[in-house]
């Protein structure tokens, strides 16, 4: 009983807080995002709808977003009421003074370790497994561990994003180490060489990787489950080899925000259930909101696990080591 009074007290607050926003949020009448996860127009326009205020959504590419926006901060010209990027990006904007406290009501639920900085939530965890293409895949064969990746009936029907240069998949295979995903560290490091050894096609990104799936010249790609629901009907699906890692997904209000109102209102927006919902179904992230999962068939039992971000020492020492093994 006790439980349920305090969430349905959280539930009160986050009704108030959005009733109180939402006044002072429609004179300064926009929000702005930068944001580097793509696909979000359906958060964007149910933002819009469900409030009143106008939502805008500026792309920032992972690779420029840091020097984006601390240039813009630094000249006074910063556009972007919220934030939206990879943790640590984050984390570096707000040592730089670029980001301001804030705790949304509609957070409550959410996973203690998401929510425990001031600043900035966790909302999602950009995850990654293999997905294959079911129309030629036979389900006997679809990889049920790691390890069968490095099955030599894989050699040259595997794509992913480049080991070497990609930072997301050098900061997943450490993770799998680091996860203890494999029994030891000569066991993990066995995994790596035989995926090198089944030499797989390399691509800049996750976002090309499912095209050569879809199309048949490879069966396999290391890539984001969501996929499944971005690329429909396409015959992907996705493979259950163990636990799933990702990298997690933050989102947090600008120090000097244009509209502070409607950044406020953006943000308790985006951590809802509605948006959250959203998110899952129309883009197939995996979301930290509670009891909301992508319509991506045995998702929901799926153990997906936060991993840590590396350096960017280690991103270029990790991606030497990979290069000499999969080159």
């Amino acid at each position: 009983m006790r439980k349920f009074m305090v969430l349905l007290l959280g539930m009160l607050c986050a009704a108030l807080s959005l009733n109180a926003d939402a006044a002072k949020a429609k004179q300064e009448g926009v929000a702005n995002l930068y944001a580097n996860i793509t696909a979000i127009e359906p958060l964007i326009e149910g933002f819009t709808t469900t409030t009143g205020v106008k939502g805008l959504y500026t792309r920032v590419s992972t690779a420029k977003y840091i020097a984006t926006v601390l240039t813009e901060h630094a000249a006074g010209k910063l556009q972007a009421d919220l934030l939206q990027g990879p943790l640590p990006v984050l984390e570096i904007l707000k040592d730089k003074g670029v980001l301001t406290p804030y705790k949304s009501p509609s957070a409550i639920g959410y996973p203690e370790w998401a929510t425990k900085d001031d600043t900035i939530v966790q909302f999602a965890i950009e995850y990654v497994a293999p997905i294959y293409n079911k129309e030629l895949v036979k389900a006997a064969d679809v990889p049920k561990r790691y390890e069968d990746l490095t099955d030599k009936k894989w050699k040259n029907k595997i794509v992913m994003p480049d080991p070497a240069s990609h930072a997301t998949t050098i900061s997943w295979l450490v993770g799998l180490k680091e996860a203890k995903i494999f029994a030891s560290d000569e066991a993990w490091m066995a995994f790596v060489k035989g995926l090198a050894a089944n030499k797989p096609m390399f691509v800049k990104s996750f976002s090309p990787t499912p095209a050569p799936v879809e199309s048949g010249e490879k069966l396999i790609a290391i890539c984001m489950p969501k996929y499944i629901i971005t690329k429909a009907p396409a015959p992907l699906a996705w493979a259950n080899v163990g636990p799933i890692l990702g990298s997690p997904r933050g989102i947090a209000i600008a120090a000097n925000a244009p509209h502070p109102n409607a950044a406020r209102l953006m943000m308790d927006y985006w951590l809802s259930k509605e948006s959250m919902n959203l998110l899952a179904n129309k883009v197939g992230e995996y979301v930290l909101a509670p009891g909301v999962f992508p319509k991506i068939e045995g998702i929901e039992k799926a153990k997906v696990i936060p991993i840590r971000e590396l350096s960017d020492e280690e991103i270029k020492q990790w991606g030497e080591t990979f290069k000499k093994i999969f080159y």
